[in-house]
């Protein structure tokens, strides 16, 4: 049974070789991507079933026990980002059927994304340090094609930032990993639990633990080295923004989730009561960024920013509620900001411009766009009863209750904010004097949009029967004895 575990690994990898044969017949590749994703994502929420209704799945690679072999761990947090990141793909595959031109499809767009999916994937249920570095390589090489495909003056300058910046913290992640291992004699996160617990975290220990979060702030842009990412997630597609978006800085997070959760949980006052400040300055950034420009693409991406900050939220207040909001708001947030940057690259398409103030009355040849987009606004915003406020809900009260009032208002401040930069996309495009629009807006396309926007409210509204599935998997972050005992005793038995 633990031969399960790797599949949503293989699959899309094994996949987007096979399709580099057939590259150049687009009927035959595009066919063969919306299958691999369709069935990866199936047995994504198969996986989900299976470790929700049992228990977690440990494959030990090779037959090599735990902890000195490979180890790939489907927890109650893995198995849920693996599924979320393989909707969010089966999405974009979809909406770039009908706006990606053919050009850009033949130039291995397809292949790129399944290995982007490979790096995420691989990312979330490693049990182990380096095997985290080793993914997050494959997604970034990934990204490194994704994010020139096309070949704009705009996109060299933009890639040539985001290359110089990742290969900076990759060449910290690597050394880190190698400075943490000649301490504790192990790279498996299991054994590096407890190990770091046998020594109490000395003063070493707790220097290589901010220099990996020095590592995962860079990938996951928080304050202040966020510089890098609003304009590089805009020069590509929307379809590579919206991926981008939803995936890239989330597997950041997540790292810091996994490791400030299960590793480095010694030493709260110092760690997490820092990760509360540097929560409370990215949500101002992101949201004054987000209000300075006229740049559609460019204000949702500087709102990637403030969701970053409301899950750092939620990790530095380090309570099983507040993990669990975490979690809750994470997947929320890959959701929505993918369907966003979907409907804005719809609308830059329809205006034949980016410019908020060369748009207007587009609700009169869009009006399915217009309310898809209105109601987006809601969703993230966190206005009820949808996820956003569902999300924001649960790590505002838990961070009230552990006394963090200043941030909790902050972050309210923020979501009004959040609230004000995206709507008044809405009113002037979809408001106003009539502009006459450059292309029609694909229906099948704006359905890829729809799907993460019902899921969305879905998530909202069906919060009675979603949260206890999370809250099972913030109790299993703030008590990592679950997932010490599932890795290492099986190294035992």
């Amino acid at each position: 049974m633990s031969n399960l575990v790797i599949i949503p690994i293989l699959l899309p990898l094994f996949s987007a070789v096979l399709m580099l044969l057939f590259t150049k017949n687009m009927k035959l590749t595009r066919a063969a991507a919306a299958a691999a994703v369709l069935l990866n994502t199936a047995y994504s929420a198969f996986l989900v079933w299976k470790v929700y209704s049992e228990t977690p799945i440990v494959l030990e690679t090779g037959g090599w026990k735990a902890p000195y072999g490979i180890i790939l761990v489907a927890d109650y947090l893995s198995v849920l980002l693996v599924l979320a990141a393989n909707i969010v793909t089966a999405a974009a595959v979809f909406y770039s059927f009908h706006t990606l031109n053919e050009k850009l499809q033949k130039f291995y767009f397809y292949p790129l994304t399944l290995l982007l999916l490979t790096g995420v994937s691989g990312a979330f249920i490693t049990g182990d340090l380096f095997n985290l570095f080793v993914f997050f390589e494959v997604l970034l090489m990934a990204s490194y094609a994704l994010i020139i495909l096309g070949g704009t003056k705009q996109q060299f300058r933009e890639s040539l930032k985001y290359i110089i910046l990742n290969l900076f913290s990759s060449i910290l992640f690597v050394t880190t990993v190698s400075f943490l291992y000649s301490v504790t004699g192990t790279v498996n996160m299991a054994q590096l639990a407890q190990r770091v617990a046998e020594v109490e975290q000395q003063g070493v220990l707790t220097g290589i633990g901010i220099l990996l979060f020095v590592v995962f702030a860079t990938k996951g842009a928080l304050f202040p080295l966020f510089f890098w990412l609003p304009r590089s997630y805009i020069a590509p597609a929307p379809v590579i923004s919206a991926l981008f978006g939803a995936l890239l800085t989330k597997v950041g997070i997540y790292s810091i989730l996994r490791v400030f959760s299960l590793i480095f949980v010694h030493k709260l006052e110092l760690t997490h009561s820092f990760f509360l400040i540097l929560a409370a300055l990215t949500m101002l950034a992101g949201v004054i960024g987000a209000l300075s420009t006229h740049n559609v693409k460019l204000i949702i991406a500087y709102n990637i920013l403030p969701a970053i900050g409301f899950m750092m939220l939620g990790i530095g207040t380090f309570s099983a509620e507040a993990l669990a909001g975490t979690v809750y708001y994470l997947l929320h947030d890959m959701g929505i900001k993918a369907a966003l940057f979907f409907l804005v690259g719809l609308l830059t398409m329809h205006a034949g411009t980016s410019d908020l103030r060369k748009m207007g009355g587009y609700i009169h040849s869009a009006p399915v766009l217009g309310w898809m987009f209105f109601l987006s606004c809601l969703v993230l915003a966190g206005l009820p009863p949808f996820s956003g406020f569902i999300g924001k809900l649960i790590l505002l009260k838990s961070a009230m209750l552990e006394g963090h009032y200043i941030v909790s208002g902050i972050g309210l401040f923020s979501s009004l904010l959040i609230l004000f930069s995206v709507i008044r996309i809405f009113i002037g495009a979809f408001w106003g004097e009539h502009t006459a629009p450059k292309q029609p807006v694909p229906k099948t396309a704006a359905a890829s949009a729809g799907v993460l926007l019902t899921l969305g409210v879905f998530m909202g509204i069906g919060a009675e029967w979603i949260y206890p599935w999370i809250q099972v998997t913030g109790d299993w972050l703030y008590d990592p004895s679950g997932y010490i005992d599932s890795v290492l005793k099986e190294g035992t038995e």
